[in-house]
């Protein structure tokens, strides 16, 4: 439902500077800020690293890219934000809320609607373990919160990433084949690399595993002369890549990160893991298939740890590969 929106502000910027999976969750609002404001001239801000987490999306008039390196520091967001004023801003979403975008828009003349992060006490409590963590809302659900006072209210957690026929014809030789992903950004998201092999020994079908170079290298050193039905292309695709990649699958196994939700925007059959992480910060269709034991401790934070909090990492390892080959048969 959107109600009706007051004049269209001209010139919006929005703002989400990092992850692949957060970026990757915003098209909901870009697509209804351009629905809201068809005639409104759109950009979004992002770290040069995560680029391709958005490029090509059509509601976007430009990506403009923040180069940590180039601007370190206070001194150096200001900066960039002094050099962005000159294009003349209107509104500034802030979906990040964190310094860098706060003094970035601090230096823009335009409109700031920022989305609230959870309070701080909230996290500082599982921070220090002395409470469960637990979600307020669905993290798309808070991106459109702030949105509200521009007339314009959630509509669905529908995403977006886009590919290009090059990536699709780099995909080309392994399509229809089962994807697995077993990389994301912290240690305690992952499900154990040799767990992902010993699963891939379950199935007849080519599987092909997909992630950075630690992914690949893991999987080598589990499987060095790559025995089996397994292809290790971890490393050796771009983002975009491994995405035409997950549009041409069979179906996608994957942990709580970036190739669950590239896996959603092409509607394809996802399996994903949690563990620590809790499964109500996203909305699920019919294709989703949450792996996930709900152990007494879990979740225990909002994007996974370095290890353990307990040291024992039960909510990955109990999910053993023939529970879960046993999962994924009864949903196929």
């Amino acid at each position: 439902m959107m109600l009706t929106p007051p004049i269209s502000p001209g010139k919006i910027l929005i703002i989400r500077l990092t992850s692949i999976g957060d970026v990757i969750l915003t098209t909901p609002v870009i697509k209804a800020l351009k629905a809201g404001f068809p005639d409104a001239h759109i950009d979004f801000l992002v770290m040069d690293r995560y680029a391709e987490a958005i490029s090509g999306n059509p509601y976007l008039d430009k990506v403009v890219l923040f180069d940590k390196e180039k601007y370190r520091g206070i001194n150096g967001i200001c900066r960039f934000g002094r050099n962005l004023n000159a294009e003349g801003y209107n509104l500034v979403v802030d979906l990040h809320a964190k310094i860098r975008s706060i003094l970035i828009s601090r230096c823009l003349h335009a409109k700031i609607i920022r989305y609230k992060k959870r309070s701080l006490w909230k996290s500082l409590g599982v921070h220090l373990r002395l409470m469960r963590y637990q979600v307020d809302d669905t993290i798309v659900r808070n991106y459109f919160k702030p949105l509200g006072q521009l007339g314009i209210q959630y509509t669905s957690e529908a995403l977006d990433f886009h590919v290009t026929p090059d990536d699709m014809k780099k995909a080309a030789p392994y399509l229809n084949m089962i994807v697995f992903a077993p990389g994301a950004a912290q240690h305690t998201k992952q499900w154990p690399m040799e767990y992902f092999v010993e699963l891939a020994g379950h199935f007849r079908e080519k599987i092909v595993f997909i992630g950075g170079d630690d992914d690949g290298e893991a999987f080598d050193a589990i499987n060095p002369e790559g025995k089996g039905n397994c292809i290790n292309l971890a490393g050796k695709l771009s983002l975009k890549e491994s995405g035409a990649l997950i549009a041409g699958s069979k179906f996608v196994l994957t942990n709580d990160s970036a190739p669950f939700h590239m896996a959603r925007a092409f509607n394809k059959r996802v399996f994903v893991f949690f563990g620590p992480t809790d499964p109500e910060m996203f909305e699920y269709d019919q294709n989703t298939n949450l792996l996930y034991t709900g152990e007494p401790c879990s979740p225990c934070s909002l994007h996974g740890d370095l290890r353990c909090p307990k040291g024992h990492f039960n909510c990955m390892k109990h999910m053993r590969p023939g529970w879960v080959y046993d999962q994924i048969k009864d949903a196929l």
